[in-house]
């Protein structure tokens, strides 16, 4: 009797069983809506990293330019550090390089003579106008090689002694200020960019 309803309990029971095994079965694999949301988590994560990247790449770049920059504008710091305000023989006779003595930069004996025969600075451009490359410099006057692109630009102002941001009220007491503008024009820029700007005043 007691082998009947055992039978007979596991006949019941095999259905139900067998019904679990099924359904096992059947959600072994992914649905269609869980592989979609994989995909796309996979997707922005691999976009963040990407865009990571990018932006850690931008900002390599900048910092060696700016690095670059800043040294073209202490290489006409150094250049011009010991040179005295104005022209040792004519004196502050000429603004600018003097006519016809002072023809090119191996020339230029005072500070004065870096703001130009027009009086509105000089430029020193790795990038060719008319096929010709005049710059960057160095601090010994020499066209720096393999700088395509750079440029410094020298402005020379007098500004009041006790107010630097000023021109000076009266035109017998000033101090002469240099500035030198270092801008970038990469192969896929339309005009030059500045990068870094270096600045100092001169008493000599």
């Amino acid at each position: 009797m007691h082998d009947v309803n055992s039978y007979r309990t596991r006949s019941r029971r095999l259905p139900a069983r067998v019904a679990r095994t099924m359904r096992h079965r059947h959600r072994l694999g992914f649905t269609l809506i869980e592989t979609a949301l994989a995909t796309i988590i996979v997707g922005v994560g691999v976009l963040s990293i990407v865009s990571a990247q990018m932006a850690f790449h931008q900002k390599n770049s900048w910092s060696t330019h700016l690095s670059t920059a800043t040294w073209l504008g202490n290489e006409i710091r150094e250049m011009t550090l010991t040179l005295p305000r104005h022209d040792p023989v004519t004196g502050d006779a000429f603004w600018g390089p003097e006519p016809e003595t002072e023809l090119t930069i191996f020339d230029y004996d005072d500070l004065d003579d870096f703001d130009g025969p027009s009086g509105t600075g000089l430029v020193f451009s790795g990038i060719p106008v008319s096929g010709v490359v005049n710059g960057p410099r160095n601090s010994r006057r020499e066209i720096i090689p393999n700088m395509d692109g750079w440029m410094q630009t020298v402005f020379v102002d007098m500004v009041d002694p006790f107010n630097i941001t000023n021109s000076p009220l009266d035109a017998d007491i000033y101090l002469i200020r240099m500035t030198v503008v270092v801008s970038y024009q990469g192969p896929s820029d339309s005009s030059p960019r500045e990068v870094a700007r270096v600045s100092w005043v001169s008493s000599n």
